[in-house]
């Protein structure tokens, strides 16, 4: 994909959701709209060709967690791209392509925000995630996780 101009984002990004073997989702706190809490999100990059590599890189830019332990769920969900964030995008572009990806942790940890781009993390139950969650695809992908986990398939 070609970028119309670099001053646009590219309407390509992932959704990392990030989970422990305690049952406890992570949800970050955005700095530009202090009600939406999500999971780890980002476009790709014009030059990125590969989502996962996106979503590593994301995960760590979000958290300071590095992990090649990223599972793919192979999930791409297509949205309206929100009013308050058509701005970044070239004006022909409405909707936005999202790759849902997993990534397991033993327990709980530290996490150390980019403070330009959220202000608070937590960990909290599948069941408050989602609900906590602000965006549908984001509430999904926890609800889903929930559901593999709890009836024991891989995610």
């Amino acid at each position: 994909m070609s970028p119309p101009t670099k001053k646009f984002k590219r309407p390509e990004s992932v959704l990392v959701v990030v989970y422990t073997g305690t049952g406890k989702v992570l949800l970050l706190r955005r700095a530009d709209d202090p009600g939406f809490w999500q999971s780890v999100t980002g476009s790709l990059r014009w030059e990125e060709t590969e989502p996962r590599r996106a979503a590593a890189r994301e995960l760590e830019e979000e958290t300071g967690l590095v992990s090649s332990a990223l599972q793919a769920t192979g999930r791409v969900n297509r949205y309206t791209i929100l009013p308050q964030w058509r701005h970044r995008y070239s004006p022909e572009v409405n909707e936005n392509s999202e790759h849902v990806f997993y990534l397991a942790l033993p327990d709980v940890c530290e996490i150390v925000l980019n403070s330009s781009e959220h202000t608070e993390y937590g960990w909290y139950s599948f069941d408050a995630a989602a609900e906590k969650a602000a965006s549908w695809s984001n509430r999904e992908a926890i609800l889903k996780l929930k559901e593999n986990v709890e009836a024991g398939h891989d995610v």
